[in-house]
């Protein structure tokens, strides 16, 4: 989690869900207390501490009205742990599909690069020093004194001549001179050879009668990897490009792996976030047969039960236990209900969202009000070729309302089709930039232009090859 998290309450994390997702109110309200939760659990100082579990979350709303962005958004905010699973992927043992317990371990590999790039950072400075003296030792490489060896350096014992300056004084002169240069940025064009460490590509098919399930893969590919030698290539690479290569292995040498992997398995044990999507396509229907694909969506929310009850689950980092893992569900339940659902598994989810479906007003403040709306989004874009667009009121307001329109009449994709139609209005000022339209050309977008170049959109009904 990061450092200032703590501080944090409810109202202030529903303020920054705000940056970024417009309405659905009652959603991030539950998240953020959710969240909260969290940091409360961690603070309570009696053994009733490890008992409290957190309220699992289940989103209910059709697509593309931000229940995976409310999830993926929370998780940066705490910078936690987080992973995106389709519960459509997993089936019962047997048939084709993956294992429920993969999510976990995607879980614990998300906290292995965050342990990771949190450690890096600590020790960036001691890297970046480390890497400095490698790149010195290949332009000007270390005189070793008479008697300890040849040295491949000019200045070798060979060269060594007492009647002037030591050579080791004017080597280290001369390396001070090429670390100054270094640090001045004047040599970052300069190429030089380094050793690459590479590890060994290893594949693995098909074994005995049928495929290896993910932990048994994992763990053949680490045993394997393991016995293999570890190559090294020379490159020559820019010294711009060693500093990134040679900063990777210095901070690797500085870390202790094991520490590594025990804060990661805390960190996904009592921050992690496991976001299920699509959870209504194995939910049951209320009519229920005697076999077919219902016998096989029940058994999927048997697979996912033990893992949402709390089970310890068998990873390459080690055991983790999912009790205080954080599970939040998703589905647009169109077809099936909440209550076709297994009762056991609509249990470990007491916290229910219904999401709203976006109006023409969200649809507005969706194109004008968030960090990364799409308007910034193609201005960015456009600004990369130095042509500068821009929207007036009208034509934002106007774009807001002939999407809410399209969605209406034709299948409801919610914010999505926001992309469909901005594509659309676009993609010739995309094409023509820069061969037609030069330099610092301003285009300006207007309502009449949004109407001209999207009624084609409106007057077909037909619109199968604009969904997404």
């Amino acid at each position: 989690m990061r450092s200032d998290f703590k501080d944090l309450t409810p109202k202030q994390i529903v303020s920054e869900l705000d940056k970024y997702i417009i309405g659905q109110h009652d959603a991030k309200r539950n998240v953020a207390i959710a969240l909260r939760n969290r940091i409360r659990r961690l603070m309570v100082k009696t053994d009733i501490q490890k008992d409290i579990v957190p309220n699992n979350i289940l989103m209910i709303g059709s697509t593309g009205v931000g229940k995976t962005e409310i999830a993926r958004r929370l998780a940066k905010i705490a910078n936690a742990p987080f992973t995106k699973v389709e519960a459509s992927k997993f089936t019962e043992v047997g048939y084709v599909g993956r294992d429920v317990e993969s999510m976990v371990r995607d879980l614990v590999e998300q906290a292995v690069h965050l342990v990771q790039a949190q450690k890096n950072e600590e020790v960036k400075e001691k890297a970046a020093a480390a890497v400095e003296e490698a790149i010195l030792d290949i332009l000007i490489p270390p005189v070793k004194a008479p008697g300890f060896g040849k040295s491949e350096s000019s200045f070798s014992k060979e060269n060594f001549d007492p009647s002037n300056s030591s050579d080791e004084e004017l080597n280290e002169r001369t390396r001070e001179r090429f670390r100054e240069k270094l640090r001045n940025g004047e040599m970052e064009d300069r190429k030089i050879e380094v050793n690459v460490k590479q590890s060994p590509p290893v594949g693995i098919g098909m074994i005995g009668n049928g495929m290896m399930d993910d932990a048994s893969m994992a763990g053949l590919q680490d045993m394997i990897s393991g016995m293999m030698p570890k190559r090294s290539k020379k490159r020559k690479v820019t010294i711009s490009e060693a500093r990134k290569v040679l900063l990777e292995e210095e901070a690797s040498k500085l870390i202790d792996f094991d520490e590594v992997k025990e804060e990661a398995i805390k960190l996904a044990e009592n921050n992690g976030i496991i976001f299920i999507d699509e959870i209504d396509k194995i939910a049951s229907k209320s009519s229920k047969s005697a076999g077919g694909p219902d016998v096989s969506r029940e058994g999927v929310q048997r697979d996912l039960l033990p893992i949402v009850e709390g089970s310890a689950v068998n990873t390459k980092y080690g055991i983790i236990n999912t009790d205080h893992v954080l599970f939040i569900a998703a589905g647009a339940f169109h077809v099936s209900k909440p209550s076709d659902l297994i009762p056991e598994l609509q249990g470990r989810f007491p916290i229910r969202v219904e999401l709203n479906s976006l109006t023409e007003e969200d649809f507005y403040k969706i194109l004008k009000d968030p960090k990364n709306a799409l308007t910034k989004q193609y201005q960015a874009l456009f600004e990369t070729e130095e042509v500068y667009l821009e929207f007036n009121e009208e034509a934002i307001q106007e774009i807001a309302k002939l999407a809410f329109q399209i969605n209406e009449e034709v299948e409801n994709i919610g914010a999505r089709r926001l992309h469909t139609v901005m594509s659309h209005l676009l993609n010739d000022f995309l094409f023509e930039v820069p061969d037609t339209i030069e330099a610092n050309a301003k285009i300006m977008i207007t309502k009449e232009m949004v109407n001209e170049r999207l009624s084609v959109l409106v007057k077909n009904r037909d619109l199968s090859q604009f969904i997404l």
